[in-house]
């Protein structure tokens, strides 16, 4: 029964049927139209009052839960279902498993159209909480309010705040009290900050006058214990700066790296930035297996380092090396899959389009002590040509970790032109994958395919696959 409530419609009694794409839920309506809704699980039966109507579909949310999924469990996150962090806190991990494992086997089969091997059992990840080894959070002095906060009719004199954006809402910031993706001193370090701020009426940024003294917060924690802490200023006020940068540096004496930036355009970006150093040392220190990777403000690094380990020995495992063979690392950034797997491989050849990752790349291995990688810089599609190849080496195996657009076509083709006999190829989206494995169906043959939970309470997977080149 559909009745019409202020023109939006409300479905009673619906049950929620899957997981659909981006962490929403997916129901169907009386009318044969799918429903994507947020904060619900699969086996939930619930009352659905729809927000947009579009052609093939409604989007909506759930007002009344008439019998809860077996599947379903408290979240542990006061922030749960305001913040957009992580949608799927509220099931079990053992079904988070499932979804993703069964989002990467469709895309596979209706993207891709390939013929397929029986998956591997996918990688759960050991810590469902505290994984993440970067956090960003941003300044806002107009922090979004709570439903709870409206209804109680109280005047709320501070609204500073210091947190995550709200979900599609580039100027709403909702204030952050205890976050459970990072390990401690995280959340110590940012309530300390928004602290310190409010005492010294320290100025949080506002995005749509862009004005105010603070605009970002990064924090990055290492598996070695080693924590790196960033604030982007909008405004160069050295004064203040230093009053806050000076407190950190004496309150939390285990950070080792501490650093800012003063960014005055319109995007919070730091890429093209200069990063100044306030105390400490530019980099903190990953280790693996005993290599030693810097991380600087601006590296990329998987974001789960424990579960980096595991995805990196999928990776080496699938390639199958015996030392013999020359190893080429596309997208390598900076080297740590290259470096990784080095031990076992006659030489890797690293291609990365961002100079300053393989400026990181070349001064982990001599900080490593691997003398059989060598890295290039340049767009992918323009470097790894027939030139490329001739000048370094037929490569035996590929190793592919392309971002989440998936491999340019014209990469697909080189790899086809010059056939190794293997390609690793791992991906954050199994959806460009699979397009990117039809592609090269005709001469390869996909043998093993095993997902990886990186990222526990969100619907994020990523996937690692073998290709063989046909007999």
């Amino acid at each position: 029964m559909g009745k019409r409530r202020t023109e939006k419609i409300v479905f009673e009694n619906v049950e929620v049927l899957d997981a659909g794409a981006k962490g929403v839920s997916v129901a169907k309506a009386p009318d044969g139209k799918v429903i994507f809704l947020p904060n619900v699980v699969p086996g939930d039966v619930v009352d659905i009052q729809t927000l947009k109507k579009r052609k093939a579909y409604y989007e909506g949310k759930a007002i009344k839960i008439h019998s809860k999924s077996k599947h379903r469990i408290e979240p542990v996150c006061e922030h749960f279902g305001v913040c957009g962090g992580c949608k799927w806190q509220n099931m079990n991990y053992n079904q988070q498993l499932f979804y993703k494992n069964q989002e990467v086997q469709n895309n596979l089969k209706r993207i891709g159209k390939i013929e397929l091997p029986e998956f591997e059992e996918i990688l759960g990840s050991k810590e469902q909480f505290f994984y993440r080894n970067k956090m960003e959070f941003g300044f806002s002095n107009a922090r979004w309010m709570t439903d709870e906060e409206i209804q109680s009719g109280k005047e709320f004199d501070n609204k500073n705040a210091l947190g995550f954006h709200i979900p599609r809402m580039w100027d709403k910031i909702l204030d952050i009290e205890k976050c459970h993706l990072q390990q401690d001193p995280s959340n110590a370090i940012r309530n300390e900050v928004r602290s310190f701020a409010n005492e010294h009426n320290l100025t949080f940024f506002n995005p749509r006058e862009h004005s105010g003294l603070l605009r970002t917060l990064m924090i990055r924690t290492a598996s070695t214990g080693e924590i790196m802490v960033l604030i982007q200023f909008f405004e160069n006020d050295k004064k203040n700066i230093e009053l806050i940068l000076n407190h950190l540096g004496e309150k939390f004496p285990a950070i080792t790296s501490l650093l800012y930036v003063v960014n005055s355009k319109p995007n919070d970006t730091i890429y093209d930035q200069e990063v100044v150093l306030f105390k400490g040392r530019e980099y903190i220190l990953e280790e693996m297996e005993g290599l030693h990777f810097s991380v600087n403000a601006k590296s990329f690094y998987q974001t789960n380092s424990d579960q980096a380990y595991e995805l990196y020995k999928i990776t080496r495992e699938f390639a199958g090396l015996t030392g013999n063979e020359l190893v080429y690392d596309l997208y390598t950034g900076t080297g740590t899959i290259a470096q990784f797997v080095s031990k076992q491989a006659k030489k890797v050849i690293g291609v990365e389009a961002v100079p300053d990752a393989i400026k990181d790349a070349k001064a982990n291995a001599v900080r490593n002590n691997i003398t059989n990688c060598e890295f290039f810089v340049g767009d992918m599609k323009n470097v790894f040509n027939d030139e490329f190849i001739a000048q370094h080496g037929q490569p035996d195996i590929i190793i592919t970790d392309p971002p989440r657009d998936g491999m340019h076509k014209d990469v697909v083709a080189q790899i086809l032109k010059i056939a190794p006999e293997k390609v690793v190829y791992v991906s954050c989206n199994s959806a460009t994958q699979a397009r990117d494995l039809a592609l090269m169906d005709e001469r390869y043959k996909v043998t093993r395919v095993r997902p990886v939970d990186m990222f526990p309470q969100t619907h994020h997977v990523e996937n690692v696959v073998l290709l063989e080149k046909r007999k």
